[in-house]
């Protein structure tokens, strides 16, 4: 495939951030929008210089003109609409979480399978530059053996003229049963792949405690147990909701920190702006030295990661590179969260390779 005509289904609050490394792309060509609000679709379409608008999605899978489908839409009706998009010969970028339950996730990775076509996870954090380098760092061994990964989420509040502009309308498929829960599922998922796609290794237990506040957010406490005995995870979620961030997207920041035997690795910032450091620092020392590598000429700003995450597509369209994140790794991603939830539920030890089905806070949508 020379170039890559895209059509793209859903046109919601985070469709800008997705579209923008197709429209910068010059071997993509944003050719089809549809949304089932029609204002918004025809706003997107004329933004994005599609020549087709289309209401129901069976007609923009009718339409010979699109090669692939990116799908914006929400995370319970990913199933449905990624086996439409791949029954009809389209390849598939579809937004996190990539389902409702393990089953539905399996069954998507079949239908790619039996069609032949490209099935792939949009996951942003595999391609935020601060955090490529922080896995290209270890893997080169500059912290030598690692041996624990801390990652840190604070939520809180921002002023930014993005989260002033988001429509309240896509939120209320979140708060309620469309979803198997709240923050842990929502926005965690992009943890839970880092805490497997970082160090490259499986985790093997789980062990949680889990709140609520505010309905949706769950502050938390998680420790990991991966296949290497040596290496512990830790994850914490805080919720502040009377504190106001730097940030140019969401209220909300991450703070990744990767040990090794010979020294320590920071990641300072995602989402937000928090702290003034240099988005990836590097602490070694030795009985002669001790340094620290601050790495400030490296492009940290948040959107960078959808942008990439859309070009990387490109990329494994017109080159048949592979490409990230693959159904099966965002499969485990998904066990791993209702692993969290499971333990948290039933303060043991979980395995979150043995999650079947979906699993549920308790109490969660009974409001």
């Amino acid at each position: 495939m020379d170039r890559v005509r895209l059509g793209v289904l859903g046109a919601g609050n985070i469709a800008v951030l997705n579209v923008k490394g197709y429209l910068e792309d010059p071997r993509c060509d944003v050719v089809a929008v549809c949304d089932t609000d029609e204002e918004a679709g025809r706003l997107a379409a004329k933004e994005w210089g599609a020549d087709s608008y289309y209401r129901d999605l069976s007609a923009l899978l009718a339409d010979e003109s699109v090669d692939a489908v990116e799908i914006l839409t929400p995370t319970h009706l990913h199933h449905d609409h990624v086996i439409a998009a791949l029954e009809a010969g389209k390849h598939v970028s579809v937004q996190k979480p990539v389902a409702n339950s393990v089953d539905d996730a399996l069954e998507m990775q079949a239908a790619a399978e039996k069609a032949g076509r490209i099935l792939r996870i949009s996951e942003c954090f595999v391609h935020y530059p601060p955090l490529e380098l922080a896995k290209r760092l270890v893997s080169d061994g500059a912290i030598g053996k690692p041996t624990s990964l801390r990652i840190r989420t604070l939520v809180g509040q921002t002023d930014s003229d993005f989260q002033a502009n988001l429509r309240p309308e896509g939120y209320g498929w979140r708060l309620d049963k469309r979803s198997p829960g709240g923050h842990l599922f929502d926005d965690m998922v992009h943890k839970y792949a880092m805490a497997l796609w970082l160090l490259d290794l499986d985790i093997t237990s789980v062990q949680a405690v889990v709140r609520r506040r505010d309905l949706f957010f769950e502050p938390c406490a998680v420790i990991f147990e991966y296949e290497d005995p040596e290496v512990l995870g830790m994850m914490e979620v805080q919720y502040s909701p009377n504190f106001y961030m730097r940030s140019s997207y969401y209220g909300a920041d991450e703070f990744f920190e990767i040990t090794g035997d010979e020294g320590q690795i920071w990641v300072t910032r995602a989402t937000g702006e928090m702290l003034d450091l240099a988005p990836v620092m590097l602490f070694t020392g030795t009985p002669h030295e001790r340094k620290t590598t601050e790495f400030t000429d490296i492009e940290a700003d948040w959107a960078t990661g959808f942008v990439r995450s859309s070009q990387h597509f490109v990329d494994a369209l017109t080159e048949g590179t592979d490409a990230a994140m693959s159904a099966a790794d965002a499969t485990d991603v998904l066990r791993l969260c209702f692993a969290v939830y499971q333990a948290g539920a039933t303060r043991a030890p979980v395995d979150p390779r043995t999650i079947t089905g979906v699993v549920s806070p308790p109490g969660w949508g009974e409001w």
